[in-house]
């Protein structure tokens, strides 16, 4: 065998025609395994559904750092974002539900070598449709595809928070004056943009012994920006303590034995002599009811009933006699959390 491929020292034509046909084979194999990697494990469907694959093991950190996921200054500035805007919820633990059941529903490539991927997947139990755009960049050992998006599909949610600066997503509390500064730190509600990856689905609350919000879930798809508002609210303990605060008050009022207890809501005027120390107490407090004002809480007016007991001489005819009567009133005030926790009441 050996004598008739090599003759005289010399390669025949046989062999170098055999050698040249089975690199071709050869070469036509590397070249149909490349292009199913292309078209497949480094397609830009693959890419997409990586993507989601990511969102749904919490990844976050990774899925965040997928080519074309994030927003640079000039992708803030278009959107009117600060550059400093929020990440703080660009982390595991944050998601309340990702894409499942992930499905490709059609890949169009483009003349420009762009594709247009359709995926559905399900968020709880609503299933939805996307379009990503995906673009090629430099192919990995310079063969194999790499992509990225060609809109980022990064969210931006707006965060109000309500009568309280503070809210909960997921596992993590997070305090929307984090980047403001001055008067702005005083607003009784807040406003806040945060970076966040989509799609996914976010749960939005609130709860301390003295302020509680309703859970708000949010949706948020790629490249939206959606708003949510966490309403806090006073609790039982919130009023409660207001109301102990409203009844010390009006207690030191009627420790006052005068008839017009100074800075106090009630008071009697008599035209007949006072023989005694007037003597009030309070028959009737004000209950507490709190709703949510432009820069605190508030207590409308409410009526409470204070009672004056005195003797009395009439500057008529002289006659002695106990005077009993009741003084009706009304309170309003606003009440406030203080930076130390405390309640400060202010009133009206």
């Amino acid at each position: 065998m050996g004598s008739q491929l090599v003759r005289n020292g010399r390669v025949s034509p046989a062999a170098v025609l055999g050698w040249i046909g089975l690199g071709a084979v050869v070469v036509t194999a590397f070249l149909a395994a490349l292009g199913g990697l292309n078209q497949t494990l480094y397609g830009a469907s693959s890419f997409v559904t990586r993507y989601l694959e990511l969102i749904a093991d919490d990844d976050i950190a990774l899925a965040a750092a997928t080519p074309g996921v994030s927003l640079d200054q000039a992708d803030l500035a278009a959107l009117g974002l600060p550059g400093d805007v929020s990440t703080a919820m660009l982390r595991s633990g944050v998601v309340s539900a990702t894409p499942q059941d992930v499905q490709i529903v059609s890949d169009i490539g483009h003349d420009d070598g762009s594709h247009t991927v359709t995926a559905s997947y399900r968020i709880g139990t609503s299933i939805v449709d996307t379009a990503f755009e995906v673009r090629p960049i430099a192919p990995l050992y310079g063969v194999l595809n790499r992509w990225e998006f060609a809109v980022s599909p990064m969210a931006v949610i707006d965060v109000t928070a309500a009568h309280n600066p503070f809210f909960s997503v997921g596992s993590l509390d997070l305090d929307t004056r984090a980047r403001k500064s001055g008067n702005d730190l005083a607003a009784f509600t807040q406003t806040a943009p945060y970076l966040a990856i989509a799609p996914a689905a976010y749960r939005f609350s609130f709860e301390s012994p003295l302020l509680i919000a309703q859970t708000v879930d949010l949706a948020a798809e790629p490249s939206t920006r959606p708003a949510v508002t966490v309403d806090a609210q006073p609790t039982p303990e919130f009023v409660s303590r207001v109301q102990t605060q409203l009844d010390a008050y009006l207690d030191g009022c009627a420790a006052q034995q005068v008839l017009q207890p100074t800075s106090c809501p009630f008071g009697e005027e008599i035209s007949d002599r006072v023989l005694s120390e007037p003597q009030w107490t309070i028959v009737t407090y004000p209950p507490v009811t709190l709703n949510a004002g432009e820069a605190a809480f508030e207590m409308p007016p409410t009526t409470g009933v204070a009672h004056l007991s005195v003797e009395v001489q009439s500057l008529f005819d002289g006659e002695i006699s106990q005077l009993e009567t009741d003084d009706t009133f009304q309170v309003a005030l606003d009440a406030s959390i203080q930076p130390d926790g405390s309640i400060a009441v202010q009133l009206k």
